[in-house]
Protein backbone atom coordinates (compact mmCIF):
# COMPACT_ATOMS: atom_id res chain seq x y z
CA UNK A 1 0.00 0.00 0.00
CA UNK A 2 2.69 2.65 0.51
CA UNK A 3 4.11 1.47 -2.23
CA UNK A 4 1.29 2.26 -4.84
CA UNK A 5 0.91 5.62 -2.61
CA UNK A 6 4.64 6.41 -3.15
CA UNK A 7 4.12 5.81 -6.99
CA UNK A 8 0.78 7.59 -7.21
CA UNK A 9 1.97 10.81 -5.70
CA UNK A 10 5.06 10.88 -8.00
CA UNK A 11 2.64 10.62 -10.97
CA UNK A 12 1.31 13.56 -9.55
CA UNK A 13 3.77 15.41 -8.65
CA UNK A 14 4.90 14.46 -12.28
CA UNK A 15 1.81 15.66 -13.95
CA UNK A 16 1.95 18.75 -12.54
CA UNK A 17 5.34 19.51 -13.12
CA UNK A 18 4.21 18.69 -16.82
CA UNK A 19 1.55 21.37 -16.35
CA UNK A 20 3.44 23.89 -15.40
CA UNK A 21 6.17 23.77 -17.70
CA UNK A 22 3.31 23.06 -21.02
CA UNK A 23 1.78 26.27 -19.84
CA UNK A 24 3.66 28.97 -21.02
CA UNK A 25 3.47 26.90 -24.33
CA UNK A 26 0.17 26.65 -24.66
CA UNK A 27 -0.59 30.07 -23.52
CA UNK A 28 1.55 31.61 -26.49
CA UNK A 29 -0.05 28.87 -29.07
CA UNK A 30 -2.39 31.09 -30.62
CA UNK A 31 0.00 33.82 -31.39
CA UNK A 32 2.46 31.33 -33.47
CA UNK A 33 -0.73 29.85 -35.02
CA UNK A 34 -2.04 32.40 -36.12
CA UNK A 35 1.01 33.93 -37.33
CA UNK A 36 1.61 30.95 -39.28
CA UNK A 37 -1.58 31.17 -40.95
CA UNK A 38 -1.57 34.93 -42.18
CA UNK A 39 2.01 35.12 -42.28
CA UNK A 40 4.39 32.46 -42.85
CA UNK A 41 1.75 30.39 -45.39
CA UNK A 42 0.96 33.32 -47.76
CA UNK A 43 4.38 33.85 -48.26
CA UNK A 44 5.45 30.25 -48.93
CA UNK A 45 2.33 29.72 -50.96
CA UNK A 46 2.86 33.40 -52.98
CA UNK A 47 6.51 31.96 -53.33
CA UNK A 48 5.15 28.78 -55.21
CA UNK A 49 2.73 30.58 -57.10
CA UNK A 50 5.41 32.80 -58.55
CA UNK A 51 6.50 29.57 -60.39
CA UNK A 52 3.16 28.76 -61.80
CA UNK A 53 0.90 30.34 -64.21
CA UNK A 54 -1.88 30.67 -61.53
CA UNK A 55 -5.48 32.00 -63.09
CA UNK A 56 -8.27 31.52 -60.88
CA UNK A 57 -8.19 27.73 -59.29
CA UNK A 58 -5.83 26.43 -62.12
CA UNK A 59 -2.32 26.29 -61.73
CA UNK A 60 0.59 25.04 -64.16
CA UNK A 61 4.41 24.90 -63.55
CA UNK A 62 6.16 27.31 -65.57
CA UNK A 63 9.48 27.73 -63.73
CA UNK A 64 11.18 31.34 -63.90
CA UNK A 65 9.08 32.30 -66.91
CA UNK A 66 7.06 34.75 -64.35
CA UNK A 67 10.10 36.69 -63.19
CA UNK A 68 11.45 36.92 -66.85
CA UNK A 69 8.08 38.21 -68.12
CA UNK A 70 7.92 40.82 -65.20
CA UNK A 71 11.83 41.97 -65.62
CA UNK A 72 11.29 42.55 -69.47
CA UNK A 73 7.61 44.42 -68.88
CA UNK A 74 8.34 47.97 -69.52
CA UNK A 75 5.09 49.11 -67.69
CA UNK A 76 6.54 47.51 -64.39
CA UNK A 77 10.00 49.39 -64.84
CA UNK A 78 7.85 52.48 -65.93
CA UNK A 79 5.98 52.16 -62.51
CA UNK A 80 9.08 52.03 -60.51
CA UNK A 81 10.60 54.79 -62.59
CA UNK A 82 7.19 56.77 -61.23
CA UNK A 83 7.68 56.11 -57.55
CA UNK A 84 11.65 56.75 -57.66
CA UNK A 85 10.60 60.21 -59.02
CA UNK A 86 8.11 60.82 -56.04
CA UNK A 87 10.38 59.68 -53.18
CA UNK A 88 13.48 61.59 -54.47
CA UNK A 89 11.52 64.52 -54.08
CA UNK A 90 9.07 63.50 -51.15
CA UNK A 91 11.69 61.59 -48.58
CA UNK A 92 14.01 64.69 -48.58
CA UNK A 93 11.41 67.11 -48.38
CA UNK A 94 9.75 65.68 -45.86
CA UNK A 95 12.17 64.89 -43.55
CA UNK A 96 13.24 68.64 -43.70
CA UNK A 97 10.49 69.68 -42.52
CA UNK A 98 10.13 66.61 -40.23
CA UNK A 99 13.58 68.19 -38.40
CA UNK A 100 12.30 71.80 -38.57
CA UNK A 101 9.03 70.54 -36.38
CA UNK A 102 10.65 68.48 -34.16
CA UNK A 103 13.36 71.25 -33.90
CA UNK A 104 10.48 73.73 -32.82
CA UNK A 105 8.64 71.94 -30.46
CA UNK A 106 11.72 70.79 -28.71
CA UNK A 107 12.11 74.46 -27.21
CA UNK A 108 11.67 74.68 -23.26
CA UNK A 109 10.19 77.92 -24.29
CA UNK A 110 7.38 76.88 -25.88
CA UNK A 111 4.16 76.72 -23.88
CA UNK A 112 1.68 74.11 -24.67
CA UNK A 113 4.02 71.87 -26.33
CA UNK A 114 2.81 68.49 -25.40
CA UNK A 115 -0.53 70.15 -27.86
CA UNK A 116 1.74 70.77 -30.55
CA UNK A 117 3.29 67.43 -30.50
CA UNK A 118 -0.28 65.31 -30.73
CA UNK A 119 -0.84 67.97 -33.43
CA UNK A 120 1.80 67.19 -35.38
CA UNK A 121 1.37 63.41 -35.07
CA UNK A 122 -2.29 63.57 -35.29
CA UNK A 123 -2.40 63.38 -39.63
CA UNK A 124 -0.87 59.76 -39.03
CA UNK A 125 -3.84 58.31 -37.30
CA UNK A 126 -6.18 59.54 -39.63
CA UNK A 127 -7.50 56.54 -42.21
CA UNK A 128 -5.62 56.34 -45.44
CA UNK A 129 -8.51 56.23 -47.59
CA UNK A 130 -10.28 59.05 -45.80
CA UNK A 131 -7.45 61.44 -46.15
CA UNK A 132 -6.98 60.57 -49.76
CA UNK A 133 -10.67 60.96 -50.57
CA UNK A 134 -10.37 64.55 -48.97
CA UNK A 135 -7.23 65.35 -50.60
CA UNK A 136 -8.84 64.31 -54.17
CA UNK A 137 -11.73 66.81 -53.21
CA UNK A 138 -9.20 69.85 -52.22
CA UNK A 139 -7.44 68.88 -55.93
CA UNK A 140 -10.47 68.31 -57.75
CA UNK A 141 -10.11 70.45 -60.99
CA UNK A 142 -14.23 71.49 -61.35
CA UNK A 143 -14.77 72.48 -57.77
CA UNK A 144 -11.70 72.27 -55.85
CA UNK A 145 -10.86 74.89 -52.62
CA UNK A 146 -7.11 75.40 -54.40
CA UNK A 147 -9.04 76.09 -58.07
CA UNK A 148 -11.56 78.43 -56.39
CA UNK A 149 -8.63 80.31 -54.70
CA UNK A 150 -6.66 80.62 -57.56
CA UNK A 151 -9.92 81.88 -59.55
CA UNK A 152 -10.13 84.10 -57.12
CA UNK A 153 -6.66 86.07 -58.34
CA UNK A 154 -8.16 85.55 -61.65
CA UNK A 155 -5.18 82.69 -62.09
CA UNK A 156 -6.13 80.21 -64.69
CA UNK A 157 -7.12 76.28 -62.64
CA UNK A 158 -4.48 73.72 -62.60
CA UNK A 159 -5.29 70.02 -63.71
CA UNK A 160 -4.31 68.49 -61.19
CA UNK A 161 -4.96 65.23 -61.32
CA UNK A 162 -5.24 64.96 -65.06
CA UNK A 163 -1.64 66.62 -65.75
CA UNK A 164 1.35 64.14 -65.49
CA UNK A 165 3.39 66.80 -63.57
CA UNK A 166 0.80 68.23 -61.16
CA UNK A 167 -0.31 64.85 -60.68
CA UNK A 168 2.88 63.71 -59.03
CA UNK A 169 2.96 66.91 -56.91
CA UNK A 170 -0.87 66.17 -55.53
CA UNK A 171 0.48 62.34 -54.61
CA UNK A 172 3.92 64.11 -53.34
CA UNK A 173 1.76 66.76 -51.05
CA UNK A 174 -0.56 64.08 -50.11
CA UNK A 175 1.86 61.81 -48.59
CA UNK A 176 4.38 65.04 -46.91
CA UNK A 177 1.14 66.12 -45.27
CA UNK A 178 0.51 62.68 -43.65
CA UNK A 179 3.88 61.24 -42.76
CA UNK A 180 5.90 64.44 -42.10
CA UNK A 181 4.41 64.46 -38.14
CA UNK A 182 5.20 60.71 -37.80
CA UNK A 183 8.99 61.13 -38.67
CA UNK A 184 9.26 64.57 -36.69
CA UNK A 185 8.52 63.18 -33.35
CA UNK A 186 11.32 60.31 -34.17
CA UNK A 187 13.57 62.73 -34.54
CA UNK A 188 12.19 64.54 -32.11
CA UNK A 189 12.87 61.91 -29.64
CA UNK A 190 16.31 61.72 -30.98
CA UNK A 191 16.92 65.42 -29.81
CA UNK A 192 15.93 64.49 -26.37
CA UNK A 193 18.87 61.99 -26.16
CA UNK A 194 21.41 64.23 -26.94
CA UNK A 195 22.99 65.57 -23.73
CA UNK A 196 22.44 69.70 -22.58
CA UNK A 197 25.74 69.15 -21.63
CA UNK A 198 27.34 69.24 -25.38
CA UNK A 199 25.59 72.21 -25.96
CA UNK A 200 26.24 73.92 -22.55
CA UNK A 201 30.36 73.13 -23.24
CA UNK A 202 30.06 74.54 -27.15
CA UNK A 203 28.47 77.93 -25.62
CA UNK A 204 31.32 78.23 -23.39
CA UNK A 205 33.70 77.20 -26.33
CA UNK A 206 31.91 80.07 -28.25
CA UNK A 207 30.05 78.17 -30.95
CA UNK A 208 27.82 79.97 -33.05
CA UNK A 209 23.79 78.34 -33.76
CA UNK A 210 25.69 76.74 -36.75
CA UNK A 211 28.57 75.23 -35.17
CA UNK A 212 26.11 73.37 -32.78
CA UNK A 213 23.34 72.42 -35.70
CA UNK A 214 26.20 71.21 -37.74
CA UNK A 215 28.99 69.81 -35.55
CA UNK A 216 26.33 68.40 -32.29
CA UNK A 217 22.90 67.78 -33.35
CA UNK A 218 23.02 66.77 -36.98
CA UNK A 219 25.84 64.31 -36.70
CA UNK A 220 24.13 62.62 -33.23
CA UNK A 221 20.91 62.46 -35.25
CA UNK A 222 22.13 60.39 -38.75
CA UNK A 223 21.55 57.05 -37.28
CA UNK A 224 18.07 58.70 -36.45
CA UNK A 225 17.81 60.00 -40.25
CA UNK A 226 18.79 56.66 -41.59
CA UNK A 227 16.06 54.57 -40.00
CA UNK A 228 13.53 57.37 -40.53
CA UNK A 229 14.51 57.36 -44.51
CA UNK A 230 15.01 53.69 -44.64
CA UNK A 231 11.43 53.58 -43.70
CA UNK A 232 10.56 56.29 -45.65
CA UNK A 233 11.55 55.12 -48.93
CA UNK A 234 10.30 51.48 -48.36
CA UNK A 235 6.86 52.93 -47.43
CA UNK A 236 7.04 54.78 -50.71
CA UNK A 237 8.20 51.96 -52.57
CA UNK A 238 4.73 50.41 -51.52
CA UNK A 239 2.75 53.12 -52.44
CA UNK A 240 -0.70 52.71 -53.58
CA UNK A 241 -3.65 54.30 -51.50
CA UNK A 242 -2.78 58.25 -52.70
CA UNK A 243 -2.34 57.15 -56.56
CA UNK A 244 -5.29 54.82 -56.76
CA UNK A 245 -7.76 57.09 -55.19
CA UNK A 246 -6.51 60.52 -56.46
CA UNK A 247 -5.18 59.25 -60.26
CA UNK A 248 -5.97 55.72 -60.76
CA UNK A 249 -2.78 55.30 -61.88
CA UNK A 250 -3.32 58.03 -64.47
CA UNK A 251 -2.70 60.21 -66.88
CA UNK A 252 -1.18 57.60 -69.41
CA UNK A 253 0.50 55.70 -66.48
CA UNK A 254 2.35 58.61 -65.03
CA UNK A 255 1.38 58.05 -61.23
CA UNK A 256 1.56 54.18 -61.81
CA UNK A 257 2.95 52.47 -59.28
CA UNK A 258 4.57 48.79 -58.53
CA UNK A 259 2.02 48.08 -56.09
CA UNK A 260 -0.86 49.21 -58.49
CA UNK A 261 0.63 47.40 -61.28
CA UNK A 262 0.78 43.88 -58.55
CA UNK A 263 -2.65 44.68 -58.10
CA UNK A 264 -3.72 44.95 -61.60
CA UNK A 265 -2.42 41.52 -62.08
CA UNK A 266 -3.96 39.93 -59.36
CA UNK A 267 -7.28 41.36 -58.16
CA UNK A 268 -8.45 42.51 -61.77
CA UNK A 269 -7.05 40.07 -64.06
CA UNK A 270 -6.32 37.22 -61.65
CA UNK A 271 -3.30 36.14 -62.89
CA UNK A 272 -1.94 35.29 -59.42
CA UNK A 273 1.60 33.47 -60.45
CA UNK A 274 2.60 36.50 -62.06
CA UNK A 275 1.51 39.26 -59.74
CA UNK A 276 3.40 36.98 -57.28
CA UNK A 277 6.69 36.98 -58.86
CA UNK A 278 6.12 40.70 -59.54
CA UNK A 279 6.17 41.35 -55.96
CA UNK A 280 9.04 39.22 -55.18
CA UNK A 281 11.03 41.70 -57.84
CA UNK A 282 9.76 44.58 -56.00
CA UNK A 283 10.60 42.98 -52.63
CA UNK A 284 13.95 42.33 -53.96
CA UNK A 285 14.73 46.07 -54.98
CA UNK A 286 13.33 46.82 -51.14
CA UNK A 287 15.97 45.04 -50.02
CA UNK A 288 18.67 45.60 -52.10
CA UNK A 289 18.31 49.32 -51.77
CA UNK A 290 17.74 48.89 -47.57
CA UNK A 291 20.94 46.84 -47.50
CA UNK A 292 22.89 49.45 -49.71
CA UNK A 293 21.88 52.56 -47.85
CA UNK A 294 22.92 50.38 -44.52
CA UNK A 295 26.42 49.63 -46.02
CA UNK A 296 27.05 53.52 -47.74
CA UNK A 297 26.52 54.76 -44.20
CA UNK A 298 28.00 52.02 -42.32
CA UNK A 299 24.81 51.57 -39.72
CA UNK A 300 24.64 55.22 -39.64
CA UNK A 301 28.08 55.91 -38.16
CA UNK A 302 29.89 58.27 -40.98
Amino acid sequence: MLRRATLALLFKRGGSTVRKRSTPYLLIAPFFLIFFLFMIYPIFNSLYLSFTAAEGSTSTWIGLENFKNVLTDSLFWHSLWNTTVILLVQVPLMLFLAFLLAAAVNQENIKGRGIFRLAIFMPVLIDLVTYSIVFSLLFNEQFGVLNFILHLFHVPGIHWLQDSFWAKATIIVAITWRWTGYNAIILLAGLQTIPASMYEAADIDGASAADKLFRITLPLLKPIFLFCAIMSIIGTLQLFTEPFLLTNGGPNNATETPVMYIYQYAFQSFHFGYASAAAYVLTAIIAILSYCQIRMSQGGEF
